[in-house]
């Protein structure tokens, strides 16, 4: 049993470091756009486990679900929604929980505002309740429409492509392509909700976008007031010359310049071989290494051949028949970028 209990101290003591480092990661992306300093009028993060963790479930039936009837529950249209497809108890009691949140935030923050998407009303709304038949107080609930793609699906964490505010979630470069890559659909609607353009600027931009489609002037727009906002301009500019890398137009100076979680974005499902550094500190002759150390050439007849032809970049340089590759060459002290013909990617990665 001490060994049991032992093992929980433990779990416990990392979650709540977990959580810790969550609320620091939520306050600096915060930061860019909210003042916590401001006295009375400071923006505050706070975290639901630090009073819900000492909440016993008995006393919590005890002292909140006492003041909510099942009818007033069932009655939630989330709720009739998954009655025939099933709903967990825990689904069912989530709205008591949320609810319970708002109750808290109201008797020790003041707080009688509580904003989220359209899916929430129903959690949000028992708050209110709660705060009425508990405390006799009025607070609000202000939701909006869930925001959609064109394909109907929506924007959220537990969506497949996704994206993050957190760079360490998605990378700068991540998110600048995922602006970049919508549709002109969901552009002329992103670009309306996310950005502080103007509307006369807007209708002029998607009237210049109408005469050259292809030249995706609504997304690129899109793309740069988004990433300099959530990131910088510097990752923007980062982000617009890595972007160029894979459409022939980037230099080896903007490859260096990438930082190694930069690099492996650009190049994310490009085909990946691994090579020892001591091979390379004796340096290969650069057929040997496309044909014999690497498989990006299945001869040396052919590589000399496409080599030759001009057909053949290292680090986005043209190479020539009578170079050698050494470790000189490592982008990040690890990768050598290897581009075969037009489109042909190959990453090496040195162990």
């Amino acid at each position: 049993m001490t060994n049991l209990s032992g093992k929980f101290d433990e779990l416990t003591n990392k979650l709540t470091r977990l959580l810790e480092l969550f609320e620091i990661s939520a306050k600096a992306l915060a930061d860019k756009d909210m003042d916590f300093e401001k006295g009375n009028n400071a923006a505050a993060i706070v975290n639901n486990y630090d009073w819900m963790k000492s909440f016993s479930f008995l006393r919590f039936l005890r002292e909140i679900g006492k003041h909510l009837t099942i009818n007033y529950m069932m009655a939630k249209d989330s709720v009739q929604k998954r009655l025939e497809t099933g709903l967990s108890f825990t689904e069912f009691s989530y709205q008591l929980v949320q609810g319970y949140d708002f109750l808290h935030l109201y008797e020790n923050y003041n707080c009688k505002l509580q904003m989220g998407g359209s899916d929430q009303w129903g959690n949000i709304v028992t708050g209110t309740e709660l705060i009425r038949r508990k405390n006799g107080g009025e607070a609000y609930a202000l939701t909006c429409p869930l925001i959609t793609k064109s394909d109907g699906g929506k924007f959220g964490k537990t969506e497949k492509g996704n994206v993050w505010l957190d760079p360490a979630r998605t990378s700068p470069y991540a998110f600048y392509q995922f602006w970049i890559n919508v549709s002109d659909e969901d552009a002329r609607k992103f670009i309306r909700i996310f950005t502080l353009m103007s509307k006369d600027d807007i209708e002029a931009l998607e009237s210049e976008h109408d005469t050259a489609p292809h030249q995706r002037l609504l997304q690129k727009e899109l793309a740069k007031e988004l990433t300099i906002r959530v990131h910088s301009n510097e990752d923007y500019e980062t982000a617009l010359e890595a972007s160029q890398i894979l459409f022939g137009k980037g230099t080896t100076e903007t490859l260096h310049k990438l930082s190694e979680e930069m690099l492996l974005s650009v190049f994310e499902g490009v085909p990946q071989c691994q090579v020892d550094r001591d091979k390379l500190s004796q340096s290969i002759h650069v057929v040997d290494f496309l044909a014999v150390t690497t498989p990006i050439f299945p001869s040396k007849g052919e590589a000399r051949r496409m080599i030759i032809d001009g057909g053949v970049s290292i680090n986005k340089e043209k190479v020539k028949e009578d170079i050698h590759v050494d470790d000189s060459m490592l982008l990040n002290n690890r990768y050598i970028l290897v581009q075969k013909g037009k489109k042909n990617y190959f990453l090496i990665v040195v162990t």
